[in-house]
């Protein structure tokens, strides 16, 4: 479980203070599938880095299965436990092929090298890269990259996930490759553990947020709206009031339902979530 209660983070600037997250108490539960919203510079990315101690909370507190991100010898536990995948992956690839990235994170946490093998190659064929092992990351398209990316992660054997914004540089073919890992990794069971694993998925695509079973709104860094993602998008008139968009059939809905005579199914709009 994370628990995150009264979070509150200033960032000092010349002129003072500036608050970047104010007072969000929140929780997600083992297992489930949420995403996250605001306009630029809502704090989204903040909120994230927060939850695995990059950033301390200026009042507050973040608990990740019981550690709490304030106690400086829990940070290498929780970051273990909660791993991150970035905007552009080529911002956290580090070794010079496929097969030394997977093992990077393995070897610093000192894992046995059989077990460290054997991990390897089941990561391997689990993020479809068997026929890279040898390449080097820098000649795979954008989602190779990125699920590689997630592969290395993956490899320290994390409970949760936080995804931040990682489609956004990439193409449709490539976005609907690594939504649909998502989907797989939290709706089968971990292959590295009897937990379900848990998935934050910080987007700008109303699109993509379909996919998640909970959606979390922030605005000026505050935590303004949560629910089910179809009852938020449905809200089209107080998202656009907040810089946000709902999905295209959301909008149409909207606007049969305003001016049509007679008001038509929801269901009857709904498209491909990564249209």
């Amino acid at each position: 479980m994370i628990f995150v209660r009264n979070l509150t983070l200033d960032f000092q600037t010349p002129e003072g203070a500036h608050r970047v997250l104010d007072n969000i108490s929140l929780e997600i539960a083992d297992g489930e599938f949420v995403a996250l919203m605001g306009a630029n510079g809502s704090g989204k990315t903040s909120l994230a880095r927060c939850l695995n101690g990059i950033l301390t909370p200026t009042s507050g507190e973040v608990i990740v299965d019981g550690l709490n991100t304030r106690d400086a010898r829990a940070l290498i536990e929780i970051r273990r436990r909660l791993g991150m995948v970035f905007q552009n992956p080529d911002n956290q690839i580090v070794a010079p092929t496929v097969e030394r990235e997977l093992a990077f994170g393995m070897e610093n946490l000192g894992v046995a090298r059989a077990e460290m093998h054997q991990r390897v190659d089941m990561l391997l064929k689990l993020f479809h890269l068997e026929t890279y092992r040898q390449q080097a990351p820098h000649v795979l398209s954008g989602g190779e990259k990125q699920r590689l990316a997630l592969a290395a992660v993956m490899a320290m054997l994390p409970r949760h996930l936080i995804f931040d914004e990682p489609t956004s540089l990439l193409d449709y073919e490539s976005r609907r490759q690594v939504l649909e890992l998502m989907q797989q990794l939290v709706a089968a069971p971990n292959p590295f553990s009897e937990k379900p694993l848990t998935i934050l998925l910080i987007t700008q695509f109303p699109e993509e947020a379909l996919f998640a079973k909970r959606l979390l709104v922030v605005d000026r860094g505050r935590l303004v709206m949560e629910g089910l993602p179809v009852e938020i998008f449905l809200q089209v008139d107080e998202l656009r009031q907040l810089g946000l968009r709902s999905p295209i059939e959301f909008i149409v809905y909207n606007e049969f339902k305003k001016y049509g005579s007679e008001a038509p199914r929801l269901e009857d709009f709904l498209l491909d979530p990564i249209v």
